[in-house]
């Protein structure tokens, strides 16, 4: 039976494929059950809304009244109309409790953060706690997430605020918020703008070593410079110059010259309540079964103890320094921020701009294990949006950028958070410290601040060791290497060049890959004729053809990764192996004939279709003929449209199947052969 006659019998096109089509013969390697599972099963979406939320998501049918639509739209982009009409007092006592625990940690958390990291009055940090909150219980679609200030965030923006007061030459407090204001709003913006122009993905594309190691390097940084406060040497590093714009390197050069002057009482004042929250961590860890221990907020305990200890026994005429705050305060009107003289408003976007992304990656890291854990969807894009918002909120109100943290989190999941009513009771609950409890704060050691914020800080060193070994173990020196660039820039250039720098190679990774065109080299397996597998999966096992190429294209094509299209199947036709040095020997035969498999490129661009023609063109110039196997209806058109399918031969170079493009060449070279011999 001719070839022709086959495809007749098959199909009513003889040598066209269609993706719909199936075969019964599974030897064809691209016809094998290897790849069926993708095709049988749909694909699972892994954050899937339960199925009795789907009656708050209303189909719109096309008649539909502009006030259906704009409630439906409403409710999917303004998540509290959405929970809130359905709430049910069942679970209110489960939020407050959840809220009112996590109050406990975000209020001493915020006066640390605000005042040792972000260089501010404590205030700030509780309006960074206020503020956001309030706002992301509206827009959140996370139940569970705690958004507040964080440590890595607040130390950049302090970093920011230091470097530019520096930079002019201003002490003035007034100059320092202003600053912060500033960076707050240009966060919320950059954030709000990603979300908007959907750009939810970016998640994804920062890679696990260069972030591990730079957040690795931040919390040894933060430990640095807070020892500066444990030891009681703040005020003679301000006399020697030592500051927020001195390198990691000088402080340390500093502690120890000056060790000899640490101050006493805040040394041991200090350390001790390092150990309390450290021991009080890890009785929570053995004692699992006591399931009160783990809502004992041990940070506000210590607060507490610290502050009466020093309030009774007037340490602070010992001269361990204290917070003093001057009185209880109150929400400033909201007013949007000018920048100082001299301050450039463009360098301070861009400290914004690595903040968003940092605060958004962490962000929706908790946010996606929290969905999957209690079974809801959430939006990478929509959470872009409503950090956003909050954060535009926070700068008008004079908050320092605010994002979602693990451990408050954490506890907010394990106290029985039900909905994101339980971080707007949080919220409340900060406001009314802001009002009432502030003055009762003014015993507090900022030795204890310092040490809340060292025990933070360890906190982001936990990780480390297992990522470290799991990439020794695997010999992943290159991610090795990365980790350890990011980490040594971070502590001996500045906390902005390590964050340039896990940014930076990040995308720059994402678009090597993203142009390096996949493509595989296939063999014909021994004692099969019509089956072909990737020759670099089945080392010498599947064979390479003699005078036949066969390459199989494994993603769609687009103008990023043709660029080196034509270089790697130069490589592959003289080397058989991508490995290989170009500057070496030949190792194949010259080829006759070359095969595309096609079948797993959905697509192409007009880019794509001008380098498909150039490459056939220069086959054809070197009398090699090129044919097409499995080509999907949606590329045909293109190929038709561009002329490349008349170029590569016209409808006798297309095949449905590697095994019938290879009888095709077997019987053509066949009968060429038969016609020189009897010439």
């Amino acid at each position: 039976m001719t070839r022709s006659n086959q495809g007749q019998s098959s199909s009513s096109s003889p040598h066209r494929y269609s993706p719909v089509q199936h075969h019964d013969d599974s030897s064809d390697s691209d016809d094998n059950s290897e790849s069926t599972p993708f095709a049988k099963h749909s694909r699972v979406h892994l954050y899937q809304q339960p199925e009795e939320d789907d009656e708050l998501y209303p189909k719109v049918s096309p008649g539909a009244d502009l006030w259906t639509t704009f409630r439906t739209r409403l409710r999917y982009y303004v998540p509290v109309f959405r929970w809130l009409p359905h709430y049910s007092m069942d679970g209110f006592g489960h939020d407050f409790i959840a809220g009112l625990t996590v109050a406990c940690l975000i209020i001493p958390q915020s006066l640390s953060y605000a005042t040792a990291l972000a260089h501010l009055d404590p205030i700030h940090g509780l309006y960074s706690a206020f503020v956001p909150g309030i706002i992301y219980s509206i827009f959140g679609t996370s139940r569970q997430l705690s958004v507040g200030p964080e440590a890595l965030v607040s130390m950049l923006v302090g970093s920011a605020i230091a470097q530019q007061q520096h930079a002019i030459g201003s002490t003035d407090p007034k100059t320092g918020l202003a600053i912060g204001c500033i960076i707050t709003l240009f966060v919320g913006l950059f954030t709000f703008f990603l979300g908007f122009v959907r750009l939810g993905f970016l998640d994804s594309v920062l890679s696990r070593a260069l972030l591990r190691g730079f957040i690795t390097a931040v919390a040894v940084v933060v430990i640095i410079e807070q020892s500066i406060t444990l030891f009681g040497l703040k005020e003679l590093a301000e006399e020697f110059g030592i500051g927020e714009q001195s390198s990691t390197v000088e402080k340390v050069a500093f502690i120890f010259e000056n060790f000899s002057h640490i101050h006493t009482l805040t040394t041991i004042v200090s350390f001790s309540s390092i150990a309390f929250l450290l021991s009080f961590g890890s009785i929570k860890k053995r004692l699992t079964k006591v399931p009160f221990l783990a809502f004992i907020p041990e940070i506000l305990l210590c607060v507490i103890l610290y502050t009466v200890l020093t309030g009774v026994f007037r340490w602070d005429k010992n001269g361990l320094a204290i917070l003093a705050p001057a009185e209880a305060g109150g929400i400033q009107l909201p007013s949007i921020p000018s920048a100082p003289e001299g301050v450039p408003v463009r360098s301070l976007f861009g400290t914004a701009v690595l903040i968003s992304i940092i605060g958004f990656v962490e962000s929706i890291v908790i946010t996606k294990q929290y969905a999957t854990k209690h079974n809801y969807s959430v939006s990478p894009n929509r959470e872009l949006v409503a950090l956003g918002v909050s954060n535009i909120f926070g700068g008008l109100f004079q908050a320092i950028p605010a994002f979602g943290s693990l451990s408050r989190s954490k506890i907010n999941d394990k106290a029985g958070a039900r909905t994101q009513l339980a971080g707007f009771i949080t919220a409340l609950i900060v406001l009314l410290s802001i009002f009432f409890l502030l003055p009762y704060f003014y015993y507090l050691p900022k030795a204890v601040l310092a040490g809340i914020i060292c025990v933070a800080a360890l906190s982001l060193l936990s990780e480390t060791p297992h990522d470290v070994k799991f990439m020794w173990q695997i010999q992943a020196w290159f991610d090795l290497g990365l980790l350890l660039l990011t980490f040594f820039t971070t502590i001996t250039v500045s906390v902005e060049a390590g964050t340039l720098i896990a940014i930076a190679l990040s995308f720059l990774l994402v678009i090597k890959t993203s142009t390096y065109p996949r493509i595989t080299i296939m063999g014909r397996m021994p004692g099969a004729k019509g089956k072909f597998r990737p020759i670099k999966d089945y080392p010498g096992i599947a064979e390479h053809i003699d005078g036949v190429l066969i390459i199989k294209v494994e993603e769609g094509l687009y103008f990023a990764n043709t660029g080196q299209l034509k270089d790697r199947l130069h490589r592959l036709e003289v080397f058989g192996d991508m490995s290989v040095h170009p500057s070496e020997e030949a190792r194949l035969n010259p080829v006759d004939h070359v095969i595309f498999d096609v079948e797993n490129m959905p697509s192409l661009d007009a880019s794509a279709a001008q380098i498909l023609l150039e490459i056939v063109d220069a086959y054809h110039a070197r009398d090699i003929k090129v044919y097409f196997v499995k080509l999907r209806e949606n590329s045909r058109e293109l190929f038709e449209k561009s002329g490349l399918l008349e170029r590569a031969g016209g409808e006798r170079h297309f095949f449905r199947r590697t095994a019938e493009a290879m009888d095709h060449i077997e019987r053509e070279t066949l009968s060429l052969t038969e016609s020189e011999v009897q010439v």
